[in-house]
């Protein structure tokens, strides 16, 4: 432990003993400002590793983190680092080799709509004389075009019929409904779960990309149908599974605590999700 001295003993030492004293704290203090420095730096870097994506960068600029680097998201996951190379010397980076074949593999499971793209006869004679061209194989371009989802209602019209003696009445078959009186069908409920649970999307955010086409559904509908379907047609699977799972010797478990309404309890009541699988 560093000694402390007093006023008195101060004033009563030589030149020699004050500058003695003064590197002496010099050299300590450098010492300091370089234990804070790497103090600084792991503390960042297990910040980092605890909390932050893998994508994050950190900087830390004279002991202290660059925050504006670090809540600049956007700019640091698009940022090009660059070396400098010695002055002198050009070195340039290694080509890398295209690889042949990739766009046709990437596009082989898409359908293909040929549009084709040829000279008029009018044209072909302006710039080759009558009968004077051939035609060669066509250069092939691939482009991917996206169309956005497309929304339609069906309207089911069943045809009823009634004897003349008007004592019998007969409708047509018609296919059964998802939810009884619900507007819902099997392809717009599974798009609501694989936006939901496939693709992280909360049940506000679909309901506002539906009220952008138009779609009037609200939220509570949304997690209506959810559950719904969950414990009328998922349900079984579910049993299903866990009437396989408990055959098995070994089990593997993950609890996550979630916060629910349910059962009569409050909101916001802690409960548990349990995750199982087997190690086969």
């Amino acid at each position: 432990m560093t000694k402390k001295y007093t006023v008195d003993e101060l004033n009563h030492f030589s030149a020699d003993s004050m500058k003695i004293i003064i590197l002496s704290m010099q050299d300590q203090l450098e010492q300091l400002n370089q234990n804070m420095e790497r103090l600084i730096e792991q503390i960042a870097a297990a910040n980092n590793q605890r909390f932050g994506r893998s994508s994050e960068k950190l900087e830390v600029i004279d002991g202290q983190l660059n925050l504006d680097f670090m809540f600049n998201e956007a700019e640091a996951l698009t940022e090009t680092l660059y070396v400098v190379e010695p002055a002198g010397e050009d070195v340039l980076p290694p080509k890398k080799k295209k690889q042949t074949g990739k766009r046709e593999k990437d596009l082989e499971g898409l359908p293909v709509v040929e549009i084709p793209h040829v000279l008029s006869e009018e044209k072909l004679t302006e710039i080759f004389g009558a009968n004077g061209w051939k035609r060669l194989p066509d250069e092939v371009y691939k482009r991917v075009k996206v169309e956005p989802a497309v929304y339609t209602v069906e309207e089911h019209r069943v045809a009823v019929y009634a004897g003349k003696d008007n004592q019998t009445i007969v409708k047509a078959d018609r296919p059964k409904s998802l939810l009884r009186n619900s507007i819902a069908t099997p392809s717009l409920v599974a798009s609501i779960y694989n936006a939901k649970y496939v693709n992280g999307m909360p049940l506000d955010r679909i309901n506002k990309e539906y009220l952008r086409n138009d779609i009037h559904i609200s939220k509570q509908v949304l997690a209506n149908w959810v559950i719904q379907c969950a414990e009328r047609y998922l349900g079984i699977m579910f049993d299903y599974l866990r009437k396989e799972l408990l055959t098995f010797r070994i089990l593997q478990a993950d609890e996550t605590p979630v916060f629910v309404t349910k059962d009569g309890r409050p909101a916001n009541s802690k409960s548990f999700m349990w995750v199982y699988r087997t190690g086969k």
